[in-house]
């Protein structure tokens, strides 16, 4: 999960880095998606056809929409505001899954787990502080793509009971390069030679950061692995203050502090909740 974190954070690095040099955000996100489809045709061909079948297509499905809306937030979001922040931010997305569990799975959401949910939000506030600092486009942006990354977290934890972490990332790759190449033909340019060295990093840097992302989730309870989490706001601080100068003010780590310490509660809440299930079952 650290390994998943610090890769993550680098892949933000480039981004935020192509887009302050004026690329699109479309085009680094479908450049993005097509090279890490390009990494995994080679794994794709050695394991066969019989490896990559699957009756979860459906379920793909509805991942590579969601992610789509992820992505393509998570880029503009990068190219609007410093690392850190969106950082911080994005750490509502488990707050959101509780939500999207209660809305459209019908999941029972107790008194606690709405009061961790509460504070959670506060926690974005004090972030964003809404009424003494100006909102900013990036902010609403990042706040979208952490709902997006909530249900995304869902559907990861229901396709890796079944799905290797390979198939999901190569799967994934195939449904939303198609679909990411309509919004970057729109506004197509083609990148200078010299961007070219950080475009093609972003492939391998973001197979090797989801595959081990699923991974992390497939080898551990949930509450174990998400509070490894928060060293994505520190690699974010770190690289964002070596390559771009963004030092991160005291509010973006009482903030951040705030909103993962709500999602771990969540978390374990939710664990224990389901150990105390399978006990009576037993």
């Amino acid at each position: 999960m650290i390994l998943s974190c610090a890769l993550l954070s680098a892949l933000a690095a480039i981004a935020r880095y192509l887009s302050l040099e004026g690329l699109n955000p479309n085009i680094i996100a479908f450049f993005r998606l097509f090279l890490a489809l390009l990494c995994m045709v080679p794994w794709a061909i050695h394991v066969g056809v019989e490896e990559l079948k699957t009756d979860k297509f459906k379920l793909y499905c509805f991942r590579a929409l969601i992610s789509m809306g992820a992505l393509m937030t998570w880029f503009w979001a990068i190219s609007l505001m410093p690392l850190a922040e969106m950082t911080a931010i994005s750490f509502l997305a488990p707050i959101f899954t509780t939500i999207g569990a209660a809305v459209f799975l019908k999941e029972i959401v107790r008194a606690r787990r709405w009061t961790a949910t509460f504070i959670g939000f506060m926690g974005g506030l004090i972030i964003i502080r809404p009424g003494i600092i100006e909102m900013t486009t990036g902010s609403y942006i990042t706040l979208l793509g952490a709902v997006f990354i909530g249900i995304s977290i869902l559907n990861i934890k229901t396709l890796s009971r079944t799905e290797s972490p390979n198939k999901i990332v190569f799967y994934m790759s195939v449904l939303m390069t198609p679909v990411a190449f309509i919004p970057a033909l729109m506004v197509w340019e083609t990148p200078d030679i010299q961007y070219w060295g950080w475009i093609a990093a972003m492939g391998p840097l973001g197979v090797a950061a989801h595959i081990t992302l699923v991974r992390a989730y497939s080898l551990g309870d949930a509450s174990a692995i998400v509070p490894f989490d928060f060293s994505r706001l520190l690699f974010a601080v770190l690289i964002g203050w070596i390559a771009f100068g963004e030092v991160a003010d005291v509010w973006t780590w009482v903030g951040g502090l705030v909103i993962f310490s709500s999602s771990v509660f969540i978390v374990r809440r939710e664990s224990a909740i389901k150990k105390e299930k399978r006990i009576k079952t037993e």
